[in-house]
């Protein structure tokens, strides 16, 4: 079972990228799936998260109103479109995927993801 982030890349502030987190092997579906991020020198953080359960959507402070976290079952992908981006989003992005459900104030825990993919980096610079 693996999954892989992807849709990085360089854009200015102000700007748009969709992320997405494809899975192979198994049913992103039955899974909640959690996004993260991590820059240099800094522990990583959960940004969002869609509930297998209920598909609830939960986000962090720093990302609400600018990121949406979305299910595509056919494509088995989950997806993170970002806007507004500051230089403060630049960091490599990851997803996982946890228990069907997870506590809203657990949702957004590394901890409670075993299977992660590698990450893809996303750098907002002008």
């Amino acid at each position: 079972v693996q999954l892989q982030a992807s849709g990085g890349g360089l854009v200015q502030p102000g700007g748009s990228l969709r992320l997405s987190c494809a899975a192979s092997g198994f049913s992103l579906g039955d899974y909640t799936i959690g996004w993260f991020r991590q820059a240099p020198g800094k522990e990583r953080e959960g940004v969002s998260c869609i509930r297998a359960s209920d598909n609830n959507k939960f986000y962090s402070s720093s990302v609400k109103g600018r990121f949406t976290v979305n299910r595509d079952r056919a494509k088995n992908t989950v997806y993170l479109q970002m806007n507004s981006l500051t230089p403060e989003d630049s960091a490599v992005y990851y997803c996982a995927s946890g228990a069907r459900h997870i506590l809203s104030s657990l949702c957004r825990d590394p901890s409670r993801y075993a299977n992660w993919g590698q990450g893809t980096q996303v750098t907002v610079s002008s």
